[in-house]
């Protein structure tokens, strides 16, 4: 175990020169799990020597500076490490497909190699195990995942932490992962985002908006002349309207129904006016405000208002698909401009304030498989685990047994929760804070010192792996699904020098050149930390809804701008990237998605002013033939549409009941018919 820094060594540095490489190639394109083929990467084996003498006789002969670390200045030395190598001592991959890497005999690559297969995490099933373990007993592999004889053991003990020479154990995921569900070729949008937010939803929404309009006016005692019941119909073009203001965004709500023609837009001035627009803003409702609990009260909850939306969509969002071996782990941020106790305040972020989702996503396509929200600091009577560990299990709920890798970022990984996780059949891997409980005293800043760019040491308890690293800064790392000593080094291109003597060997004559080698967690947690990334891209690209003072509303929007994205994965994912029926252009991106999402859920419907102006466009010609009467509309005067339209004020209580307006008995009614 790393205790000092002149103690024994731990692993063996190995740089190899273009010699070397063009005299060692590897015949198999094995790589690590879930590691793309662009990493280089080869294992540094761990040395114990026998004895102390030994130790001290090996650092005098090598004359190892006091890093720990053997020293590579002279070729001999490359060209031991290598034979050493050779030997069978480590195993050394090259997986770029480059002409220049490092060979290895494959025959003797298979013999100490830690992993017998290695397959992508976009792969759906899994015949093979990632780590061989088929020399081991029943009891022994038992030992090694379920960690039954460790569970018990305190991981603050000194003897908790052994030597990094074990070998671990990774089940296989062989789950059918991906979409779930029963739709044909001639599927369209409004068909997948129904897998998310089915109909129920609209319906329960014009419901509570209705019995909200009347309570509302109940508590005011008085009515709203300008408001009428709704249906599914027109709440569905709505959302839809919603939709479409996210990919033409105006700075106001208003400017969408204007009357310059550079500005207004035709099809929101034919689905629906702008005064009703405003009237449906104001009385959305999700949940019966009648017998919503106060703070305080028994049964008090305080997502009561988007309840009934979090139980439909949480469980769709979970049954629409399957998830994939690799999951991401991470907190999204929501801008808000209202008033909520759990806004949180964050001067480091680009988005200072805002609301606090967790989410669960996948690694490769970014779908969302589940959301917790953030609603402030748990009361005394919740259990007294951390908030990091209560949100990771509540996320990864109903995945035990089923060996999924997660990747989660430091605000989550500790070695209890990496311990529990395992014991339920779930790897994991991701940076922490050194300071945490069970973090390995001899890794801590105190006893490791000054690290070199790509120096590392570990420690080792079973499956669980605790690194630290130096790459731009010093990291810390727990995992329990990658093997110790095994070192990758991603490629990056970089611009070559004119002159060729200044070239060094790290980079060849296309340009591409490799960077600081990182241990095998940091990897792994590079490749696949950017589901919720993803997730975020796709929302973020283009928003539903306006801003507005209801916190609640935000949730509201995220949820139908998250099913959106969703829908939009699964028909890529089912379609194979096919658009669906009736589309004539070259890609179907998002964009396309949300439009046409849009167009089909307001289809032909019209509010009172579009069949008011298609009534006068197809009666225009003779209106007292279609019933078009000047009658007594009401007792009180209301100003003349006609006389309006001219810029006049003339007040009338007499107008045309079919198309619903106040008119002059004068020339104003064959006037406004024409």
């Amino acid at each position: 175990m790393a205790t000092a820094r002149k103690g024994r060594e731990l692993f063996t540095i190995l740089e190899t020169s273009a010699d070397t490489e063009s005299t060692t190639v590897c015949d198999s394109q094995e790589s690590p799990l879930n590691l793309s083929a662009d990493v280089k990467w080869f294992e540094i084996p761990y040395r114990k020597p026998d004895s102390d003498e030994e130790d001290e006789v090996r650092e005098e002969e090598d004359g190892e500076g006091e890093n720990g670390f053997t020293s590579t200045a002279a070729a001999a030395e490359t060209a031991d490490a290598a034979s050493f190598i050779a030997g069978g001592g480590c195993n050394i991959i090259l997986v770029t497909g480059s002409s220049n890497g490092i060979t290895h005999d494959e025959e003797e690559y298979a013999e100490d190699c830690y992993y017998s297969t290695s397959t992508n995490c976009s792969d759906t099933t899994s015949n093979d195990s990632d780590i061989d373990f088929s020399d081991l007993e029943e009891e022994e592999r038992r030992s090694f995942f379920s960690f039954e004889d460790d569970s018990d053991d305190d991981c603050t003990s000194p003897d908790f932490w052994g030597e990094p020479d074990q070998v671990i154990s990774i089940e296989q995921f062989s789950a059918v992962s991906g979409p779930q569900h029963s739709l044909g070729d001639d599927a369209d949008t409004r068909d997948y985002f129904r897998i998310l937010f089915p109909d129920s939803l609209f319906e329960h929404m014009v419901e509570q908006t209705n019995k909200y309009a009347l309570y509302r006016q109940r508590r005011s005692g008085k009515s709203d002349p300008h408001w009428h019941p709704t249906d599914v119909r027109e709440i569905k073009a709505f959302v839809g309207l919603n939709i479409l203001m996210g990919i033409n965004q105006l700075p106001d709500t208003g400017m969408y129904w204007a009357s310059d023609i550079f500005i207004g837009n035709a099809g929101f001035k034919k689905t629906m006016t702008a005064r009703r627009f405003e009237k449906l803003t104001q009385y959305l409702q999700l949940c019966d405000r009648e017998s919503e609990p106060v703070r305080g009260e028994r049964g008090y909850d305080a997502l009561f208002k988007i309840r009934p939306l979090l139980d439909v969509v949480e469980n769709t969002m979970w049954d629409a698909y399957t998830p994939n071996r690799c999951l991401t782990i991470d907190k999204c941020a929501i801008v808000m401009k209202g008033r909520f106790s759990p806004t949180q305040y964050m001067p480091p972020k680009p988005l200072r304030k805002g609301l606090t989702v967790w989410m669960l996503c996948d690694s490769r396509t970014g779908y969302c498989h589940r959301a917790k929200i953030y609603v402030g600091k748990p009361s005394e009577d919740e259990e007294a685990a951390s908030l990091g560990s209560r949100v990771v299990t509540s996320l990864v709920r109903g995945l035990e047994g089923q060996y999924h890798h997660l990747f989660m970022d430091s605000f989550f990984t500790t070695v209890p929760l990496l311990q529990r996780l395992l014991r339920d059949g779930l790897y994991a891997c991701g940076p922490t804070q050194p300071e945490r409980k069970g973090y390995p005293e001899v890794l801590r800043a105190g006893n490791v010192g000054k690290l070199t760019q790509g120096e590392f040491y570990q420690c080792q308890r079973g499956n669980l792996v605790a690194t630290v690293t130096r790459d731009v800064k010093v990291v810390s790392c727990l995992s329990t699904n990658s093997a110790p000593g095994i070192v990758g080094i991603s490629p990056g291109w970089q611009q070559g020098e004119t002159d060729g003597e200044s070239e060094g060997d790290s980079m060849n004559c296309s340009g591409l050149s490799f960077g600081v080698p990182r241990p095998l967690p940091l990897l792994l947690y590079q490749e696949n930390m950017k589901g919720v990334e993803l997730c975020d891209q796709l929302r973020e690209c283009y928003q539903v809804g306006r801003p507005c003072k209801k916190w609640w509303r935000y949730f509201l929007w995220f949820y139908v701008n998250l099913c959106i994205v969703n829908a939009y994965i699964i028909l890529r994912e089912s379609r194979g990237g096919a658009p669906p029926a009736g589309f004539s252009g070259k890609q179907f991106t998002q964009r396309h998605f949300r439009v046409r999402l849009a167009q089909q859920l307001i289809g032909d419907y019209q509010g009172a002013r579009g069949m008011e102006r298609a009534a006068r466009k197809r009666h225009a010609d003779s209106p007292i033939e279609y019933g078009h009467r000047l009658e007594r509309m009401s007792e009180r005067s209301r100003r003349c549409r006609n006389c309006t339209n001219k810029g006049l004020r003339h007040e009338s209580v007499f107008g045309c009941k079919i198309c619903n307006v106040h008119l002059c008995r004068g020339g104003c009614f064959s006037e406004f018919h024409k």
